[in-house]
């Protein structure tokens, strides 16, 4: 039988088949999915994809599941929307929104990996699953374990929001609460997952888990007519998301199901200023990770040292691309204007990645006539404290039900002086 996939060291590419691993034995490099790519040729076409279910195993073909796999966690298949409001805002033209914050079915695009890695927790025999997690990922696990069945233990910071926390505990997960920030989180629950012999996504089932960021980049260019875009902006947390849409991309070139563009596709990585070790890196034109701690909004985005950090900083200095960072008044800001545009509420990382995109063509990094792809990854429901402040300004005045009443609040909304609203004869 022919082996569709194994994986592989990044770096020594020493082979391990399949197993849940993450780690080389040899050099402690990360082990990533190697594809058989000319297996795939005649089961990865357009037909194929066109002929697939309506959500991410649409691209089964080159994900790391069996071919006897039956799919269970309908993920994927989010909306490409043009955005010219927003476009016209931050001087572009020609620019697309990748809307995760709509992912089934709990709202971001960490429904994509999590819907992996479970499909490989279960072939492992794993009977439970957990994660470390700064909140969209706990969302996605507890929810895709309540209905696979598996137990499930969830670590996280202590202090996550608390929409993130309820959406959690909802779907009757154990959740663990942890003093410090993710990077002690992570530490944990890599110790954990060796202690117990549990599944978790990010430890010990990583490599497969990092696949389904694939679906990303795959469902990008179908939405596109089957063509690669100039530009694509991306959040960065742990730096594997924005590897792996460029990994789909490289992928549907080599099967041809894609033309090889002229120029590469550039990526743009966006972080807040107040956790950028990746972005730091790349203004310095440099791989090397300098871990910082976190202090930031965008709790999704704050991993201080993050794990394909290095490899991110060099794919996008590779590709000609760039990373830049912004504050959180900026965030809150990027929120709003995304929101008041094209209508997509979305959450810290969303307004990461917006006012990212405003600074880019601000400086000229990106073409007005580029096409541009904007991945929001995750919604805005679950980040409500960081704008809340925004709105408590708000007058809560109640009017009665009388045209009156409201023509003088119109009045007062032009700035004239707010006369008594009723006459006294109209009680």
């Amino acid at each position: 039988m022919t082996i569709a996939y194994q994986l592989q060291c990044r770096e020594c590419k020493r082979t391990y088949g399949l197993q849940p691993l993450s780690i080389c034995d040899e050099c402690f490099s990360p082990l990533e999915v190697a594809f058989d790519l000319d297996y795939a040729r005649t089961r990865f076409t357009r037909e194929a994809i066109s002929q697939g279910p309506l959500d991410m195993w649409r691209y089964r073909a080159l994900l790391p599941v069996p071919d006897t796999y039956v799919p269970q966690t309908p993920a994927g298949l989010t909306p490409l929307l043009a955005a010219p409001r927003l476009a016209a805002h931050i001087g572009a033209r020609n620019l697309y929104i990748k809307n995760d914050a709509v992912c089934m079915p709990t709202l971001s695009f960490k429904d994509r990996v999590v819907a992996v890695a479970l499909a490989n927790a279960q072939q492992f025999g794993f009977d439970t699953v957990g994660c470390s997690s700064t909140g969209n990922l706990a969302n996605a696990v507890a929810a895709q374990a309540a209905r696979l069945g598996l137990k499930t233990f969830i670590l996280v910071p202590a202090d996550l929001e608390p929409a993130k926390i309820l959406n959690t505990q909802v779907y009757g997960a154990t959740l663990v609460r942890v003093e410090g920030n993710y990077d002690h989180v992570n530490r944990l629950s890599s110790q954990i997952a060796d202690r117990y012999n549990w599944g978790f996504v990010n430890v010990n089932l990583r490599p497969y888990y990092a696949e389904g960021s694939k679906t990303v980049g795959f469902e990008i260019a179908e939405q596109l007519g089957w063509r690669l875009p100039d530009n694509v902006v991306v959040p960065m947390a742990g730096g594997s998301l924005i590897r792996k849409i460029r990994k789909a991309f490289n992928e549907l070139i080599f099967l041809g199901l894609v033309k090889k563009p002229a120029r590469p596709v550039r990526f743009f990585g966006a972080q807040a200023a107040g956790c950028s070790p990746i972005s730091v890196a790349v203004k310095a034109g440099s791989d090397d990770i300098i871990p910082q701690r976190p202090n930031t909004i965008a709790r999704s985005l704050a991993i201080g040292n993050p794990a394909d950090g290095a490899a991110a900083a060099k794919m996008i200095l590779a590709d000609g691309g760039w990373a830049e960072d912004v504050s959180d008044v900026e965030i809150v800001s990027g929120i709003q204007e995304l929101a008041e545009t094209e209508g997509i509420f979305t959450e810290t990382a969303g307004g990461v990645t917006t006012s990212v995109a405003a600074r880019l063509y601000a400086d000229g990094r990106m073409g007005q006539e580029e096409t541009t792809v904007i991945c929001i990854t995750g919604n805005g429901l679950k980040t409500t404290d960081a704008i809340a402040h925004r709105f408590e300004h708000l007058d809560a005045h109640a009017i009665r039900p009388r045209l009156a009443d409201f023509d003088a609040y119109i009045r007062s909304l032009d700035g004239e002086p707010e006369p008594a609203l009723v006459a006294a004869g109209e009680r």
